[in-house]
């Protein structure tokens, strides 16, 4: 008996030979347990939910006509999101949108490095602020400045809790990659949030004050 391959869970596995035998439930069973994050991770992109729902369904499409090509090297959920985010770009590039600007001019060397702006008083968001309106807008204005490259690791390794070695795999980097663009994806949302954290979300201001004296 063939041994089940080390990184597919067996009753996964099992759902996946089921659907390539034209079982469209099991295709379904393995789809729903995703579809949040396959959603999530278009809109992050695409910043549009009607641009959004038509990649995941292209990309659910797709899974389904190639599921026999799935080698279980990783979770169908790793391979879905890859597929969303390559027919995400796609569409990007097909549409040839502008649809992300700084947040504010960024400071980066020559060879692209972040240089983070110096604020006066970053300190992580207390968890009761995160339920008020204007900072989650504030989060996703945040999230959308965001060069692509940085958005799509923030996404799937912050906001999707996806283990490095997973983001590597989907986005085709090293995971020397992932950890710097990362890196650099928190520093600017650092700089695009800590004007708010600073006290304009209760007082309303847009602009935050340096206490600083340099």
């Amino acid at each position: 008996m063939e041994a089940t391959k080390p990184h597919l869970e067996t009753t996964e596995a099992e759902l996946i030979q089921r659907a390539c035998h034209g079982n469209k439930e099991a295709f379904y069973s393995l789809v729903r347990p995703c579809e949040g994050a396959v959603y999530a991770i278009a809109v992050s992109i695409l910043n549009n939910p009607e641009d959004a729902e038509e990649v995941v369904q292209e990309a659910v499409l797709k899974a389904l006509s190639h599921l026999a090509e799935f080698r279980g090297e990783a979770k169908f959920s790793t391979w879905l999101i890859q597929i969303t985010i390559n027919e995400a770009r796609l569409k990007l590039r097909k549409d040839r949108r502008h649809l992300y600007e700084s947040v504010d001019e960024q400071r980066t060397s020559e060879d692209g490095e972040y240089f983070p702006k110096d604020f006066a008083d970053w300190r992580e968001v207390p968890s009761e602020a995160l339920q008020r309106k204007e900072l989650r807008e504030a989060l996703k204005r945040a999230i959308a400045s965001l060069p692509l490259k940085y958005r799509e690791v923030l996404i799937l390794r912050d906001v999707q809790q996806l283990r490095i070695e997973e983001v590597a795999r989907i986005l085709g980097i090293t995971q020397g990659s992932v950890k710097t663009r990362l890196l650099r994806a928190r520093l600017r949302m650092r700089d695009a949030l800590a004007p708010g954290i600073d006290g304009s979300w209760s007082t309303g201001k847009q602009e935050y004050r340096k206490v600083r004296p340099w």
